[in-house]
């Protein structure tokens, strides 16, 4: 994972539509795991279907940058032309 701000927004901006794991930290002990799609990218957050809850989530690229939020790529974007 990039290591600032500017080259997290465009890692996430290039795998928009891609299949990911998102891994939370939510307290101490809890640790929420979603899988989903990157559907937006917005200048300070970005957007995520996660298809267990049906819903849509957003994370700050600030989560990824201090680790509260880890992602893992599981899929490229599918590319349709």
């Amino acid at each position: 994972m990039p290591s600032n701000l500017v080259n997290i927004r465009e890692w996430v901006t290039l795998h928009k539509g891609a299949r990911v794991r998102c891994r939370e930290l939510r307290s101490r002990r809890k640790v929420e795991i979603k899988q989903g799609i990157i559907l937006e990218t917005y200048p300070r957050l970005f957007t995520m279907f996660v298809e267990s809850q049906n819903s849509t989530v957003s994370f700050r690229y600030s989560d990824l940058l201090t680790h509260e939020v880890e992602i893992e790529l599981l899929s490229a974007p599918e590319v349709t032309i």
